[in-house]
């Protein structure tokens, strides 16, 4: 209870202070990329049950000439990637808070795919909320493998305590504002996950 009201008060000042910082990035987005501003896409939370996440737009929706969307380093904007260096596209999450569907420290939501792929001990990372920032992002973030991110995360749903959370959302700050570990190394993204022993 203490963790949902810390969300929800937090989610709802952050909101009211960035609103200003956010119309001006969603015209931004308008103007460089098009409509819609906002991508949304379904991702696993709590227990593994489907919301829509969302964020701002950092790549265009450009194709080859099968109709196949490009390599996400030749469709990642400059305009993405310099809300993706200060974690500016994030800021629509601050919606799926106030909704309950994410809170601002807990493992990463990622892709539906992935919900197949995970092993027993893996998967237990959905034990828990899924949050905006983990434990994974501080020690990390994308420039760790997969199977060092699940570690971290199940490593938080065992440790997890209110002051855990106010450690991580400081060291987040600083991760942000030093830009590390956005990238995968060599790669504009995290690469996809297979699962782990399919790649044994």
């Amino acid at each position: 209870m203490l963790k949902r009201l810390f969300d929800l008060i937090l989610s709802l000042v952050l909101l009211i202070a960035f609103a200003p910082v956010m119309m001006a990035i969603a015209l931004m987005i308008r103007v460089k990329m098009g409509s819609p501003a906002i991508f949304r896409q379904l991702r696993p939370g709590l227990e593994g049950k489907p919301f829509f996440l969302y964020k701002f737009r950092t790549m265009r929706d450009t194709v080859d000439g099968q109709g196949d969307l490009l390599e996400d380093e030749q469709r990642l904007t400059v305009l993405g990637r310099l809300l993706r260096k200060y974690s500016l596209d994030e800021l629509p999450q601050l919606l799926n808070v106030i909704k309950g569907e994410l809170s601002f420290v807990g493992p990463r939501p990622l892709l539906m795919a992935y919900l197949e792929c995970y092993s027993v001990e893996q998967a237990r990372r959905h034990e828990v909320k899924p949050g905006i920032t983990g434990w994974a992002q501080i020690n990390g973030r994308n420039a760790i493998t997969w199977e060092e991110k699940f570690i971290f995360d199940v490593w938080y749903v065992d440790n997890q305590s209110f002051w855990l959370d106010i450690k991580i959302l400081g060291m987040t700050l600083i991760k942000v504002l030093k830009s590390e570990g956005i990238n995968q190394e060599g790669s504009a993204t995290m690469s996809e996950f297979m699962g782990s022993e399919r790649k044994k």
